[in-house]
């Protein structure tokens, strides 16, 4: 008798199939239509190809085109129709492999006699529209060493046999085929080459098998993919958005920092972008008064012995900066600090404790460094030296859920102000590398999600082995303007650390108890908060970040004298004012103040001089007509008070 499974679908009902029944035969039974447009299928939460077997019972989502999950294999079957097509053009030639990641492009690897060429691409674009016309279905089956082996020495795939040693001996092998074109590949592919609405390659390089600049250098190809070209050419216009958003962009043209190779990976911030700098860590400041935290300073190199005692140096040392790189006996003494926790264990260490005092909030912008790799660092977002807006709150048991609450609102009362307001929060869970008894991380982690579900606005989800080496953590992720996602705020549950440096409190009964100590950080590296923010407003920073928060623009010389005096007024009200005395056409004044984003325009004639007025224009708006002084000075004060994003 045939084995029977229950497939449960998105709309709660459930049917019976028998054991080994595909993805795309749950489709056809579904209805026709839904079987023609399905694309994958999303079992148990994961994507698999549709012509993957169900053997138990299992939760199924079939995706078509119009789901998210459906780019990636788009995308993916794409790359095996450029494969087919550079084959098509130049018979013979011996492909490598494609890419693991397919959220936005796909490539493929060729041993070519020479690189690609802009007219090459042409004739490849031409080449694989004509392949996906043709409506070809993709063919998926398993097959064993030997038979693989045979397969692709018959077809000259000389790399493929390579690839396929790395392949482990209990992993299922499968090849994948459209027309005459075969490959090792995993899948998942969608039902036939149509599905592939729209194409485009987008550049060549070189590079070198496995990665290794031992091996050979193969000829590499990248393209996109997506369901209709309407799909493509509105990634396209997103990719010129993300060009004139870079931050590394905007902090060129806006004069905010720069990078120097003396400096590897480390930014040097100019005047008007230290401005911005010191104004987010003044609204950190401002809010820890509010909610009771206390600054301190801490030293930059501390004995390698800290690190060895806190666990850091263990399951941290390659990402660390050494002060004096070895001894007379070779061992490493000294090292500059890569985040600020063991030095408040020594502040809370050094004196004795009540739990009258706790909770007790350290906070510390120390300056941090840590050696990230030369391939990894880009711009602000992955650098070697940055502070944080960290602190470390040491509190006994019963006030963890206290801090938690107290955290939530922290983390969402600074990230309305930037107009994050998709934010998503994960609960990451013990690491496979982990300090400590496992069953202190069990109760940490419960503490966490009972915090996280007493909080009926939050919604979250388990990352399962994600957790830092000494404690389980909460995670919020923000999405920007153009819907990318950025973790910025952590906030740590550590039994571990203050066991290792003997941190005690003494309790109501006199007993001595351990304090939990919470890591956190809210906007998290500021250099990495700063390129996210900047990227987010696309330069256009709410006036209380804008490092010029106006610019007076005198229309003839003969009114420099009143534009510096309205100047003089707007910053006596605690304003940043600048004031373009150059000889230029108005027309230019005006459009260099657009272009360094300046928030408020004040142009000023003979007759605004005479009655003690300004024209007022705001940022990428038109006039605003003529106002007075004051009341233009209440505007920008009131915005800047108040940290308002409007104008």
């Amino acid at each position: 008798m045939t084995e029977k499974i229950r497939v449960s679908l998105p709309d709660g009902s459930a049917r019976e199939f028998s054991a080994g029944t595909t993805v795309l035969e749950v489709a056809e039974a579904i209805g026709p239509r839904l079987a023609r447009d399905t694309i994958a299928g999303m079992v148990d939460g994961q994507l698999v190809d549709l012509r993957t077997p169900i053997r138990c019972d299992t939760d199924l989502r079939i995706v078509t085109a119009k789901d998210p999950e459906a780019g990636d294999v788009i995308r993916h079957s794409a790359e095996h129709v450029l494969a087919d097509a550079v084959k098509r053009l130049w018979p013979g030639t011996p492909i490598d492999a494609g890419r693991r990641d397919h959220s936005e492009k796909y490539q493929y690897d060729f041993r070519f006699p020479r690189p690609f060429r802009p007219e090459d691409f042409e004739r490849i674009e031409e080449e694989m529209a004509r392949i996906i016309s043709e409506g070809l279905e993709f063919e998926r089956r398993e097959a064993d060493r030997d038979e693989v082996r045979r397969v692709m020495t018959e077809r000259g795939e000389d790399i493929k046999l390579i690839r396929l040693e790395d392949i482990p001996e209990d992993d299922t092998i499968t090849l994948y085929s459209h027309g005459p074109f075969l490959d090792l590949c995993r899948g998942p592919h969608v039902q036939r080459t149509s599905q592939i609405g729209a194409v485009r390659l987008l550049e060549a390089s070189g590079a070198y098998f496995k990665g290794d600049e031992r091996n050979e250098m193969l000829q590499r190809i990248y393209g996109t993919a997506f369901a209709s070209k309407k799909e493509l050419e509105a990634y396209f216009a997103r990719l010129e958005e993300l060009k004139r958003r870079d931050h590394r962009r905007l902090g060129r043209e806006l004069d905010l920092f720069s990078f120097h190779t003396e400096a590897p990976a480390s930014p040097f911030f100019h005047p008007r972008g230290t401005i911005v700098y010191n104004a987010l860590i003044e609204l950190m400041r401002e809010k820890y008064r509010a909610y009771g935290y206390d600054e301190v300073i801490t030293p930059q190199i501390f004995d390698v012995e800290l690190w060895k005692r806190s666990g850091h140096y263990d399951n941290y040392r390659d990402d660390m900066f050494f002060a004096d790189a070895f001894d007379e006996v070779e061992e490493r003494s000294a090292s500059i600090k890569p985040m600020n926790c063991p030095s408040h264990c020594l502040l809370y260490g050094g004196r004795a404790h009540s739990y009258r005092e706790l909770p007790l909030r350290i906070a510390d912008f120390g300056r941090l460094h840590r050696y990230e790799r030369s391939g990894v660092v880009t711009g602000l977002t992955r650098v070697r030296t940055f502070s944080q807006d960290d602190a470390h709150i040491f509190c006994t048991p019963e006030q963890i859920e206290a801090e938690m609450t107290a955290l939530f609102d922290f983390v969402f009362e600074i990230y309305d102000l930037f107009d994050f307001s998709d934010v998503r929060v994960y609960l990451s869970t013990r690491p496979e590398k982990a300090m400590g008894d496992p069953k202190v991380w069990e109760h940490a982690e419960a503490v966490l999600a009972r915090c996280l579900d007493d909080r009926q606005d939050l919604n979250y989800t388990v990352k399962p082995g994600e957790g830092a080496f000494y404690g389980p953590k909460i995670d919020f992720d923000i999405h920007d303007a153009l819907g990318r996602s950025w973790q910025l705020a952590t906030i740590q549950l550590d039994f571990q650390m203050p066991e290792r440096f003997d941190l005690t409190y003494v309790d109501s009964d006199g007993s001595e108890k351990r304090p939990v100590m919470i890591h956190r950080a809210i906007l998290g590296s500021l250099e990495r908060f700063y390129a996210v923010m900047l990227e987010h407003f696309g330069g256009n920073l709410p006036p209380w970040l804008a490092p010029e928060q106006a610019r007076v623009l005198p229309v003839t010389d003969e009114v420099n004298d009143y534009a510096e005096g309205v100047a003089s007024g707007l910053r006596a009200c605690g304003l940043r004012v600048e004031v373009d005395r150059r000889s230029e056409k108005l027309g230019y004044k005006i459009r260099d103040g657009e272009t360094q984003k300046v928030p408020y325009l004040l142009v000023v004639g003979q007759r605004e001089a005479e009655n003690d007025t300004v024209s007022l224009r705001l940022r990428h708006r038109r006039d605003e007509g003529v106002k007075s002084v004051d009341e233009v000075a209440d505007r920008i004060t009131h915005a800047v008070n108040t940290r308002s994003l409007e104008l």
